[in-house]
Parts: structure tokens; C-alpha cells; sequence
């Protein structure tokens, strides 16, 4: 993804709903617990991890038990520090306190909360870019008596795992935003990891490519068992068994056809607020359902262009929820005027605003009835409402209105079945059409009828369309 790339609106929960499932979170939660257990014996060490000899009681004071007790102490700890719910007073000392964040969990607002969460997201999104424990001791064992970590010996390139896994990240969150309902289904981890290992014009993965896919998906294994106790993600592991040793004898048969023991992945409501703030810092540009609602209807109608049809839908509805449905209406139609590139498209957006109104902005279209760019539009409203005394158009206005219509499809779409289809139904149903419509005084004839040439299956008509358009550029002085 580009950073300039403008990416589906997602459609969040309330933040109020978002900040309690921040604060239920296994790892917020512990890291909360840990700050309010610090006490004046409390001791950390020079990079502000608390002392191994009370590891043991951080670990009983979270109830945790078992061999792992002490890791996960020590990432809620390391989780407090970083969030400021726990501040360290004298680093020779190694002494603590509360930090001030810490009274914004239970006395700050959701957005307060939210802002602690993400702190906390991040921490453990570093941690799962980093080697297991294991391999980083051996990798501090082979520098040569050094006690340095030696990258070479582990192999690890600690920004290309970052990126690795923020692209990872970045496709999941383009699932859950997408238009197709893809974010409502967990993800299979071999899709998610091919996502990124597999080139686009691959059309068959080569041996090495599925190697490589094969060893993304135990990196993303542990990632995601890492990720889930934050909140950014539901996960299914990788089962056990398929990751037996191919000496080994897997304790129960292997149906290698179920996708589910490859693991799955879902963004949680709250991952999916965590990712695109962070996308939003990072310089995308990643709206959210609900951004356009205070602004004005010029800001709704450019807006609105560049998001799938579901999305745009709701955008608009939360638009007109906070509107008279006539004023609605008006200042619809207002934006809805131009000559300029985008203003087709704006037009569509406009029609598809007024269908959501109803009866109400009646009065609003047939103030425009005669306006030149409005005009079809109202009477198409009208016409579909059942109003009546309703002015036939003229034959100008059909025509230019049929090429607004193309030119907004042709920005919405571009070359889509559904274009097509129209494309040949206006051909059929008007004789003599391209005679006519090269002369309609719209900025965008020619290039509607070069589309038409384009897209139109019969040779004949398609070159009947191009010789349109070359006629109608020539009386445009272009």
C-alpha cells in the first residue's frame, strides 16, 4: 500500500464500547493491576524492567502460574512503564511510582483509555517482532565471547521484520474494511502469509515461493498468539500436529484438507480502531464511517466518491440524520452542481443522498427543474417518487443527462460489466444516437463516447462511437 492511497471507510464501534474492551484486555489489564501493586520496595533495573527477585510476586500478583509466570510479569510490567501507568522516580535508585496515567483508566474519558491502549499495542507489537528468547541468547552466544547480539548469527533484519508483519497487519485490515463482507469471516493464515510472499503476476507459486510462505506462517503463528492478549486480533493457532517433525508419529491423523488447522485470524472491533490509527500516523489516509457527518455537503459528495457503494450508503445516512430532510435536500443539490472533472461522479452521489430522503425534499427538486445540470435529475427523483404534474425533459436534457450519467460510472467503476451493459442498451434503444450525443454541450462527451467505442462489443457501433468522439472534441477546440 501507498501512503497516499485512499483506503475503504471502516466502520467503527462507539469508543465508549471500544475503551471497555481496551480495559478488559489481558495485557492492559495486568499492567494496570502491576502499577497499582508498586510500592516504595518496588525496584527496577537500569532499562526500567523490574528486578528478577520480585518477578515471582508480580507473577502471583496477576495469579499467574506456570513456567511462562515470569515472562508475562515482566510484559506487564514492560507494558506499564511504557504506557506511563507506572514512572520511574530515581533510575540509580530503581525506585517508582504511579504514573498519571494511570488514574485516566478509571477517571478519563474512552478517547483517554483508547490513547493508553494504543501505547500498550505497541509495545507488544515490538515484542513480536523480536526472535524468540532462545535465539536471541544464542545469537549473544555466537559473538565471540563479546556479550554483543550478533544479527548476522540470527538473521534478523529487525526493520524488515517490522514491515513484514505492518504489511501483514495492513492486508488484514484491508479484508476487514472491504466491501465484500470479508472482515465478518476469519482469515486462513496460508491466504494472509501469501498476501505478502506471493507476487501479484505469479500466476502458480514456484517450490521456493511456497517455502516461503510456509515460513511466514510460523512467524505469524507466534505473532498472532502474541497479538491476541492485547486485543488486535481473534486467533486460531496453527495446529500442533501439523507441526510435528516429519520423523515423528502425529498423535491423531492430519486432515490436511481443513483449512481451520492452518490457522485463522480475525481483526477484533478494537484491532481494527488500533490499525487504522496507526495507519493514520504513519500518513494514509484511512476514513471512518461517521468522519463526514458534521461537514457539508460538498465535503460529503467528494467524499463519498472514492468509497464503495455500501460504505458511501452509510456515510450518507449518518449525514442526513443530523439534517431537516428539506435543507438536506437543497444543500445537496447545491454541491451537487459543476462543470469541473469530478462533478458526474458528485451528481451520482447526489441522486443515490436524495433517494435516502423521501417524500420531504419534493419541494427541493422542483426548485431546479429547470436548472441545466440538475434538471434530469430532479425529474428522475420526481418520476420514482410517483409526483405528479411532473414536465417532460427535453430531448438536450435526455442527452445530456445519459452523459452524465456514463461519465459518473465511468469515475465509480471504470470499465465494469455493468457499464458495459448500459453502454449497449443506450445503443440499441436510441437510433441514430451517436449523430445526436457528439453534440451535447457536456465537458464529458468526448471522453463518454471514446468509452462507448471502447467498451460497445459490435465493431461497427464501437467505431460509430469513435468517430463521435472525434467530432465531438473537434467542435470542444480539443
Amino acid at each position: 500500500m501507498s501512503d497516499s492511497s485512499i483506503l475503504p471507510p471502516a466502520r467503527l464501534r462507539p469508543e465508549a464500547e471500544l475503551a471497555r474492551d481496551a480495559l478488559s484486555t489481558p495485557v492492559l489489564s495486568r499492567a494496570a493491576r502491576l502499577a497499582r501493586w508498586a510500592g516504595p520496595a518496588t525496584r527496577v533495573d537500569a532499562g526500567g524492567g523490574l528486578v528478577d527477585e520480585q518477578l515471582p510476586d508480580a507473577a502471583a500478583e496477576l495469579g499467574l502460574s506456570g513456567e511462562d509466570a515470569a515472562a508475562d510479569a515482566s510484559e506487564a510490567w514492560r507494558v506499564a512503564v511504557d504506557t506511563g501507568l507506572v514512572e520511574v522516580v530515581d533510575e540509580e535508585e530503581g525506585t517508582v511510582r504511579a504514573g498519571d496515567e494511570l488514574s485516566l483508566l478509571t477517571g478519563g474519558s474512552p478517547q483517554d483509555v483508547l490513547n493508553v491502549w494504543l501505547g500498550a499495542l505497541e509495545t507488544v507489537l515490538g515484542d513480536a517482532s523480536v526472535p524468540d528468547l532462545g535465539g536471541l541468547v544464542d545469537a549473544i552466544a555466537g559473538g565471540e565471547g563479546s556479550g554483543e547480539l550478533d544479527l548476522d548469527a540470527l538473521d534478523w533484519n529487525p526493520e524488515a521484520e517490522a514491515e513484514f508483519l505492518d504489511g501483514v497487519l495492513g492486508n488484514l485490515y484491508l479484508l476487514t474494511v472491504g466491501e465484500d463482507k470479508a472482515g465478518d469471516a476469519p482469515v486462513p493464515l496460508p491466504a494472509l502469509a501469501a498476501s505478502v510472499i506471493v507476487p501479484d503476476d505469479m500466476a502458480e507459486p514456484s517450490n521456493d515461493v511456497l517455502e516461503q510462505v510456509s515460513d511466514a506462517m510460523m512467524r505469524l503463528d507466534d505473532q498472532f498468539r502474541m497479538l491476541e492478549p492485547v486485543g488486535l486480533v481473534e486467533y486460531q493457532p496453527v495446529d500442533e500436529a501439523l507441526m510435528a517433525d516429519a520423523d515423528e508419529e502425529p498423535a491423531a491423523p492430519v486432515d490436511d484438507t481443513d483449512v481451520a488447522r492452518y490457522g485463522l485470524v480475525r481483526l477484533t472491533p478494537l484491532g481494527l480502531y488500533g490499525l487504522r490509527a496507526r495507519l493514520l500516523e504513519a500518513g494514509f489516509e484511512a476514513p471512518a464511517v461517521g468522519d463526514l457527518a458534521d461537514k457539508g455537503a460538498d465535503a460529503l459528495l467528494d467524499g463519498t466518491a472514492v468509497y464503495p457503494p455500501a460504505a458511501a450508503h452509510a456515510e450518507t445516512e449518518h449525514w442526513l440524520e443530523r439534517r431537516r430532510p428539506l435543507e438536506a435536500a437543497r444543500e445537496l443539490l447545491a454541491a451537487a452542481r459543476g462543470s469541473d472533472e469530478g462533478a458526474p461522479l458528485r451528481r451520482l452521489r447526489c441522486q443515490q443522498a436524495l433517494s435516502l430522503v423521501g417524500t420531504a425534499a419534493e419541494p427541493a427538486l422542483r426548485e431546479v427543474l429547470d436548472d441545466a445540470e440538475l434538471g434530469g435529475l430532479a425529474r428522475v427523483w420526481l418520476a420514482e417518487h410517483g409526483a405528479a404534474d411532473v414536465p417532460p425533459p427535453s430531448e438536450a436534457m435526455i442527452f445530456w443527462l445519459t452523459v452524465d450519467t456514463v461519465a459518473a460510472q465511468l469515475a465509480a467503476e471504470g470499465n465494469s460489466e455493468e457499464l458495459r451493459a448500459l453502454v449497449e442498451g443506450l445503443a440499441r434503444q436510441h437510433s441514430g444516437f451517436f449523430d445526436t450525443a457528439w453534440r451535447v454541450d457536456h465537458p464529458a462527451t468526448a471522453d463518454v463516447l471514446e468509452a462507448m467505442g471502447r467498451l460497445h462489443p459490435d465493431k461497427k457501433i464501437a467505431k460509430e462511437a469513435r468517430k463521435a468522439a472525434f467530432k465531438a472534441r473537434s467542435q470542444q477546440g480539443n
